[in-house]
């Protein structure tokens, strides 16, 4: 199997890998100024190229990126979300941001379910973080709802370095004591 195989379903949601189909939407997304706030700010359509062009990169070279996320009922792309562990992260990372008009409807977390479970039973990861602007309240609540809490402080690399943010995580066994039924 490929990484271009790669697929998750949830009831409501499709997670694979980053396609140029999605180019529009995500573009779209990241000219957002609230949906891209705490996530470097907006960016012109050539910079959501070069983005999936970087996902569509970490996954045939690393087997790891985020996935776009669509709605299942329109096939409409809703934003990006998964496992990420790029150079001189603050570590193994599942992310998330999605475009302005799926938020409200419980997708984030979701596709996040979706993606910690590929990261903690597909990719083997010995626990998960979350890197999370302190002021971007929307992502504190999704990383608790999953059950994360905040692990340290941290500044982002190169070329973000003066970013700090709050680190939130998890362990595989955290995570699996929590989905597990008892």
């Amino acid at each position: 199997m490929t990484t271009r195989d790669v697929r998750l379903e949830t009831e409501r949601l499709i997670l694979r890998p980053p396609d140029l189909a999605d180019l529009e939407r995500w573009a779209d997304m990241m000219s957002d100024p609230d949906a891209m706030r705490f996530i470097g700010g907006v960016a012109p359509k050539p910079l959501a190229w070069r983005a999936i062009m970087q996902m569509a990169g970490a996954w045939s070279l690393t087997g790891v990126a985020m996935f776009s996320v669509l709605e299942k009922s329109s096939g409409r792309w809703i934003g990006r979300v998964g496992p990420w562990e790029p150079f001189g992260w603050p570590g193994a990372e599942v992310g998330w941001a999605l475009h302005r008009d799926a938020w409200g409807k419980g997708y984030a977390y979701e596709a996040a379910v979706a993606a910690m479970d590929y990261a903690f039973g597909v990719l083997d990861w010995p626990s998960v973080i979350h890197c999370i602007n302190p002021l971007n309240e929307p992502s504190r609540a999704l990383a608790r709802r999953l059950g994360s809490t905040i692990q340290r402080q941290s500044n982002m690399p190169a070329p973000i370095e003066h970013e700090v943010v709050d680190v939130w995580g998890q362990t595989r066994d955290t995570w699996r004591a929590r989905r597990t039924p008892g």
